[in-house]
Order: structure tokens, then C-alpha cells, then sequence
């Protein structure tokens, strides 16, 4: 039976330099339209990881060229990495589709705005490195030129840190449901998407903010109506006791048993932590939802229910509302 399905990319899909990409998303590309050969609707999420910190650092070096460029904001980085992720994607998308006789399936990007409440705690405290290492110094002389909050990170330099704030809204939604629904593949919500918030005017301002992408796309696959999550990443399964001697990877996990395994810290935070939290968010949003976690090429064979991990509510257990796409 057909479904409509988020995939959220994670890293390795994508590469980490121009050429990587490149090269990264045919094998990427394979791997999607496996599943709309098997009759599924696909909506695309993807990260943006290396993408952004590159643009941040080019455009941090034409203003150091070129003081009157000013600096640019972490919001509009976030924008372009979107178009150029999308542009990559894209292209592969289509000639792959082409190759395999889907000739009539159009392909396109969607630069997504994602709601975050200016008042989340996570502003209070900024947790995520983004940009160039630093020296101290450097980094001093930046934070004053700047405003923006600078720490060492881990020993290895100094770094600017942004907040990570939860997803409220997927801004486009309606528009990317509608494009799906038409026949359409779409590419959208890249690196969690563009964080905004509204003014009293009803504007969307930027906000100096990363979304988690797999938070991002549980969203998006609650606002869309999905039927499945597919968090791709860079194992096949999720595993408790990782990298230990009583390691035992798991096939499947109700939302119960996935908390339990949280609460023991058995998932590494900014890691497989988030996915799992992601994973059980959207198997409790609505009956009959399940949420994969999986390597990219096991993508197919986990529908099956071949490999990966499977999270889903026991039959009978009450479930919360869906979210509604917000008008």
C-alpha cells in the first residue's frame, strides 16, 4: 500500500564540501525514487550542516574584504544553503526520475520558514557552534564587533554559538501539501528551515537560531498528514549499550520503551537523541503512524519492514490529536 512519507536527510546524504555534494546526492537520489517507484508519496527534508557554516564563513570573509557589506544574517545563510541544497537535488531528482521512465513528475525546492517563539527557553541559553574557529583574541575583538555570543568549543577554538529552539509552525505547509498532493516532488524545511518569528505587523523576522532538522520534519510530516517518518542517518539501526560489549540493536520501539531508553541517557544527545525524540513525537501524533530510523540505501527494505527501527504506538493505545496546518 502506498504512503506519503517525510524523509529527513541527515548529513551523509549531502556531503560535506561542494564536490561531495555533488556526488553524495545521485546515491541519494537512487535511494528516493526507490520509493516512488513503490507507488509512495515523497516530501524531502534534508540538514544543512556544513552547507551553512560554508556560506556563513564566505560571507563573514567578504565583509572583513568589504566593511560596507555589513554582516549577513545567520537567517539568510540558512536561505541559501536551502537554494543551493535544492539546486543540487533537484537536478539528480529528475535525471534519476528521467532515467527510470517517471518523465512526468516535476521537481521542485520550496525555501521553507519555520515559527519559533521568540520567548523558548533555548534563546536563553545558546548551545549551538556555528561559523569559523577562532582564536580568543579573534573572537573577542568579532563578539564586540558584532553582538554575538562567542565560547570555546570543546578546546578546539572559539566559536559563535546560536540558540536551537523547538518548531512551532512550518510557514510554507499548506503550499508544499498542495505541490505533493498535485503530483509534485518537493524539496523543503532545509536545515529545519529558516527560523522566524511574527512582529505585531504580522512580519516574519529572521531569527539568529539553527532548528533541529528532525524536529523540523516531524513537524512537517504532522502538518502534511504523513503516514511515515523516515529520519535517515548514519547507522541501520538505533542500538542501546552502543559501541559496548551488550550492544543490541533494536528493531523495533514503542514510544514507553524509547523514553525508558532516554531516561537512561542510552542516546547520544545531538546525535541519535534527537531522532529518537523525533521518531516518538510523530508515532504519538495521530493512530497508525510509524517513524524509521535507518541507514539511506535500507530506506526501501525498512518499509518492508526488513531492517531499521520501527517506532509505533501498540495498537489500541490513545494518541493525541494531529497538529493542524495552520490556515
Amino acid at each position: 500500500m502506498s504512503k506519503r512519507i517525510v524523509i529527513a536527510l541527515g548529513g551523509n546524504a549531502l556531503g560535506n564540501t561542494l564536490p561531495e555534494q555533488a556526488e553524495a546526492v545521485k546515491v541519494t537520489a537512487r535511494a528516493i525514487v526507490d520509493l516512488i517507484e513503490d507507488g509512495n508519496q515523497v516530501v524531502i527534508a534534508h540538514g544543512n550542516g556544513p552547507q551553512v557554516g560554508i556560506i556563513n564563513n564566505a560571507m563573514a570573509a567578504l565583509q572583513r574584504e568589504d566593511p560596507n557589506q555589513g554582516f549577513t544574517p545567520l537567517s539568510v545563510c540558512g536561505a541559501m544553503s536551502q537554494a543551493y541544497i535544492g539546486y543540487d537535488l533537484q537536478n539528480v531528482l529528475r535525471e534519476e526520475l528521467l532515467d527510470r521512465g517517471i518523465g512526468n513528475m516535476p521537481v521542485c525546492t520550496v525555501i521553507t520558514q519555520v515559527e519559533v517563539d521568540p520567548a523558548d527557553p533555548a534563546f536563553d541559553n545558546p548551545s549551538k557552534p556555528i561559523g569559523k574557529f577562532m582564536t580568543e583574541e579573534e573572537a573577542r575583538e568579532f563578539s564586540a564587533q558584532t553582538g554575538y555570543l562567542v565560547r570555546e568549543d570543546a578546546g578546539r577554538g572559539w566559536r559563535r554559538y546560536v540558540a536551537s529552539p523547538k518548531p512551532k509552525n512550518i510557514v510554507e505547509a499548506r503550499a508544499i501539501r498542495h505541490l505533493a498532493e498535485d503530483g509534485h516532488l518537493v524539496v523543503c524545511c532545509g536545515g529545519g528551515g529558516i527560523p522566524v518569528y511574527r512582529t505585531e505587523k504580522n512580519h516574519l523576522k529572521g531569527a539568529a537560531a539553527v532548528i533541529d532538522k528532525d524536529f523540523a520534519s516531524e513537524l512537517l510530516a504532522e502538518q502534511l498528514d504523513a503516514d511515515m517518518l523516515i529520519i535517515l542517518t548514519a547507522v541501520e539501526k538505533v542500538a542501546i549499550n552502543f559501541r559496548k560489549e551488550n550492544e543490541e540493536w533494536l528493531s523495533s520501539l514503542t514510544p514507553a520503551e524509547a523514553r525508558r531508553y532516554m531516561e537512561e541517557g542510552q542516546f547520544a544527545p545531538g546525535s541519535m537523541l534527537p531522532k529518537v525524540e523525533a521518531a516518538v513525537k510523530f508515532a504519538e501524533s495521530k493512530p497508525g503512524r510509524q517513524a524509521l530510523i535507518t541507514l539511506l540505501e535500507k530506506a526501501r527494505d525498512g518499509i518492508a519492514g526488513n531492517t531499521g527501527t520501527v517506532i509505533q504506538q501498540p495498537v489500541g493505545a490513545e494518541k493525541p490529536a494531529v497538529a493542524a496546518v495552520e490556515a
